[in-house]
């Protein structure tokens, strides 16, 4: 591959080293983590209570390298989701000059039930994935989880994250234990992350129990991973743009991950239509949402969105997109996420194709 390109969105998976090695023996039992049951099938833990059995696997292994007929186990989940070096090879093989890691178990977090079970957790996890990072020769980069259920835990976590020269915190876009992402409680939280030169990665998952749009309608699996990603992402955005998070902290980057690119166009402009007809409602909102968007926001695609560009770029967006691979979980490509990527940016002007590859990316995670 002759482009540098960045993964923005990559992932990782969990491993008992995490739960067994860096999570404190008193909060063991009550963590994330995948064990055994009586039958010796895989069982995913949190809370001390056990939840998805057998399947639980199949998101941590590529479309298509697993057998229906043998389902995966946790057992069987690829080294480059868990080994540095093993990421590396992944990357060469790919042609992928750097990655952003973003959890995968560990996503469920705004589960947990309380708050210091969740700041321990996260404490832990970041150390874990901050190891697996020195082993990636200054390619790999990663965020760091926030335990929300905690304000104050919370704010001494984003300390802990810039200490461990993670790029940025991570939490869901649903609310933890109701709290809105503008709440004024969140202001000293919002403040760390511009000071530690930070970022917030606003990333999904399916599966949880923390109320959501999905849950609170849904219990097929097919249903609630089609709206968990999008609505949760359209909901915060609304917190974070319209609740006025951005206008209050200057310099503050938040990308909003692995919900698509479809509906950004639609619900900006909503968004900015609200503020001309209905503004008065919202006083600390000053200037148009897109505008805010633009000087604050990214947003990652997957490659066969890339064809929207041109449309985005005649929004003024164009250095907002990034794009993420997902590597590892089920709805991946691999091998060839790379190769697909440059298939569909081959059609675009160059200088946007190159936004998309790496410009956006870099400036987002802060590689300089």
């Amino acid at each position: 591959m002759s482009h540098r390109i960045i993964d923005a969105d990559g992932h990782i998976c969990e491993t008992k080293a995490l739960w067994e090695e860096y999570v404190p023996r008193a909060h063991r039992e009550n963590t994330i983590r995948m064990d055994k049951d009586d039958n010796g099938r895989d069982r995913f833990w949190i809370n001390g209570v056990p939840n998805e059995g057998v399947n639980t696997a199949k998101a941590c292994v590529p479309w298509g390298m697993d057998d229906p007929a043998n389902p995966p186990t946790w057992d069987d989940i690829t080294p480059g989701s868990y080994d540095g070096a093993a990421r590396l090879g992944v990357m060469e093989e790919e042609g992928i000059a750097h990655t952003l890691l973003f959890p995968s178990l560990y996503l469920r977090a705004g589960d947990f039930a309380e708050p210091d079970l969740a700041a321990a957790a996260c404490y832990a996890y970041n150390e874990w994935i901050a190891d697996m990072c020195k082993d990636g020769q200054g390619r790999l980069d990663a965020v760091g989880l926030v335990p929300l259920q905690s304000v104050d835990a919370s704010i001494r976590e984003v300390a802990h994250i810039a200490q461990l020269g993670l790029k940025g915190v991570a939490f869901r876009p649903e609310r933890y234990n109701g709290l809105a992402l503008y709440d004024e409680a969140l202001t000293p939280f919002w403040n760390g992350i511009v000071e530690q030169g930070l970022f917030a990665g606003v990333h999904g998952s399916f599966g949880i129990k923390m109320p959501s749009f999905a849950n609170s309608r849904y219990t097929n699996r097919f249903f609630t991973h089609m709206i968990c990603h999008p609505f949760e992402q359209m909901a915060a955005s609304l917190d974070i743009i319209c609740g006025g998070v951005l206008e209050r902290h200057p310099g503050l980057r938040v990308a909003f991950l692995e919900s698509g690119l479809g509906w950004l166009e639609y619900w900006l402009g909503r968004m900015d239509e609200h503020f001309e007809v209905m503004g008065a409602e919202v006083p600390g909102l000053t200037r148009r949402p897109s505008e805010q968007f633009q000087e604050s926001c990214f947003i990652s695609i997957e490659a066969d969105e890339a064809h929207r560009m041109p449309k985005i770029q005649a929004m003024g967006l164009e250095k907002c997109v990034f794009w993420g691979a997902d590597y590892p979980h089920f709805d991946c490509t691999y091998p060839g996420a790379a190769a697909e990527l440059e298939e569909h940016l081959a059609p675009l002007d160059p200088a946007l194709s190159d936004l998309v590859r790496h410009e956006n990316a870099a400036r987002f995670i802060g590689l300089g």
